[in-house]
């Protein structure tokens, strides 16, 4: 939740609030990913990032990714996209999604990292200031 707060723009209404990551959490076949501290310990002061998704059947969808605005720029983003496919592979995944607001800048991320536009919903994030805007649907073959 330390990173959510310093990653996302309140404007934007992307954040999920604690219930909904702890709601996320123990649904079936939603899976996390954290940089930063060791596997056994996080110190919320020391993730510089994280993942969350959930896999159905042979796709996995991106729920989250964020990283603090402070370790941007320095690849955390892309070890974290990285250990995502390569975990969702490893359990048998061979589609990957994700879904973003219009304009954000990290889809060059998700272009590089082979992610193709697929879709869009119309006024999705309906909780941004100046909104709704939309939300684009990305997906990659592993």
């Amino acid at each position: 939740m330390a990173v959510m707060h310093d990653a996302f723009e309140p404007r934007y209404g992307e954040a999920w609030t604690r219930k909904q990551v702890s709601d996320a959490l123990i649904t079936p076949n939603t899976h996390y990913l954290i940089a930063g501290g060791s596997a056994q310990h996080v110190v919320p002061e020391d993730a510089k990032g994280f993942v969350l998704s959930r896999r159905a059947a042979d796709e996995e969808e991106l729920l989250l990714i964020a990283v603090r605005p402070q370790f941007r720029g320095q690849g955390v983003g892309r070890r974290l996209l990285e250990e995502f496919a390569t975990r969702a592979a490893a359990n048998g995944v061979t589609r990957l999604f994700l879904e973003m607001r219009e304009g954000n800048p990290a889809e060059h991320l998700y272009t590089q990292f082979g992610f193709a536009r697929v879709g869009t919903r119309r006024g999705y994030y309906r909780g941004a200031v100046g909104g709704p805007i939309d939300a684009i649907t990305f997906a990659r073959e592993v």
